[in-house]
């Protein structure tokens, strides 16, 4: 019986990834049709991309798919057609296993990972949940904030994140604000896409926005798993550290720029003037439908439902921005969209929009009460372009919250 997400993975997806099993002990660089998960290295001794100028039989032998998203996106176009080409012939299936036989990894080696906040509608949501008002950070309409996350902590679908230890204000209504030490009280989850970068580009270069999806070998969702009450106290007056490095999930099939080409939507207007190098007029965002669900005590929830059309900076905005100042960038480097949301109630990426910081309860499906994570809650995130039947699905990003170890 076909799993609920291989209709996700028919012919016109074609994502990569990287798999073992008991066939192939080594993890390796895989693609999946169906519930099929082809091995692209037995793939390759065929004859399947005999026409292909490039080292494939090595390059899919890889333990991470950077070797292969750096190559120029024309191999990547002949790749995908010759896999197309031979699944549709049946020369596949003796290089193909079930979904369910083999355990995946994180599909590229993540040198960098830097976040961003993408979204208007997020960052109004959020002002007015910490800070009872709507209103933009100073800079946003001139270009994408963001901050450099640790690669270090990012864990492929699937895996338990440990409720995370640190420092933050006990109570803030209290008229002495003391600052305790202890488990996180206020463990939130973040609804983003991720850019996965192919072609690098080498330090003090820039990138002007309308060339910068030429660096972009595909796109995975990720949940940036954030400690509010940890970060809410060091961001005064630096950045997020503890309250985000302690896990971040990806999920495990990177969906192709080429697959996602028929799914382009033009960028939202500007509101206001912005530099050079960020000016695109060819700027796109892609019409992904992501959704965010909660399962507590074996009761799921649908909390969140919004379309990634809605970011305001784009990833060419990001990428741009990333490289203004001289950083160069790396295969493999993602960059994250941050929380994606929306202006309707059920289309808020993460918790603190939802219950305004954890002051406005959410009705869970069976009638609990849902203010931030609790220990053993199930945290799952779906993205699908196109027909939810038949469409280009990103699989599950997904992670359970286990108890804080002890001190």
């Amino acid at each position: 019986m076909p799993s609920k997400e291989a209709s996700q993975f028919g012919i016109n997806n074609i994502p990569y990834g990287i798999a073992s099993s008991a066939k192939h002990s080594s993890p390796q660089c895989v693609t999946r049709i169906g519930d099929n998960v082809i091995f692209l290295a037995s793939l390759s001794a065929s004859s399947t991309f005999k026409d292909i100028s490039a080292d494939l039989p090595t390059i899919f032998q890889n333990s991470t798919l950077n070797a292969f998203a750096s190559l120029p996106k024309q191999v990547h176009s002949q790749v995908r057609a010759a896999i197309q080409a031979a699944y549709k012939d049946g020369s596949d299936i003796s290089h193909s296993e079930d979904i369910k036989d083999v355990t995946l990894h994180v599909p590229v080696q993540i040198g960098d990972f830097t976040d961003f906040s993408a979204s208007r509608d997020h960052v109004l949501n959020a002002g007015e949940a910490i800070l009872g008002e709507r209103s933009y950070p100073p800079s946003f309409h001139k270009y994408p904030i963001g901050y450099a996350g640790r690669c270090s902590s990012i864990v492929p679908s699937g895996t338990a994140i440990q409720r995370p230890l640190g420092q933050f204000i006990e109570n803030y209504a209290a008229a002495e604000k003391n600052i305790i030490f202890g488990p996180c009280r206020a463990l939130d989850y973040e609804l983003e896409v991720g850019a996965v970068v192919g072609r690098p580009l080498a330090g003090g270069k820039g990138l002007h926005a309308k060339d910068a999806e030429e660096h972009i070998f595909g796109l995975i969702l990720v949940n940036d798993w954030s400690a509010r009450d940890i970060q809410g106290l060091e961001m005064n007056p630096l950045g997020p550290f503890n309250g985000k490095n302690f896990a971040t999930t990806v999920s495990s099939w990177v969906v192709t720029s080429e697959a996602l080409e028929a799914h382009k939507v033009a960028a939202p207007e500007r509101m206001s003037p912005v530099a050079g190098f960020l000016d695109a007029e060819n700027a796109v965002n892609y019409r992904i439908d992501l959704a965010a669900e909660i399962t507590r005590n074996g009761a799921v929830s649908n909390t969140c439902k919004v379309g990634f059309d809605t970011m305001y900076w784009t990833f060419a905005h990001m990428l741009a921005h990333h490289t203004v100042g001289g950083c160069g960038l790396r295969t493999g480097d993602l960059i994250a969209s941050g929380t994606v949301s929306g202006q309707g109630d059920e289309e808020h990426g993460c918790l603190l929009e939802m219950t305004k910081n954890g002051k406005v309860p959410w009705k869970l499906s069976d009638g609990d009460e849902l203010r931030y994570l609790e220990d053993g809650d199930e945290v799952r995130f779906t993205g699908i372009v196109g027909d939810e039947k038949d469409g280009i699905g990103f699989g599950e990003c997904i992670g359970t919250v286990l108890p804080a170890r002890q001190a």
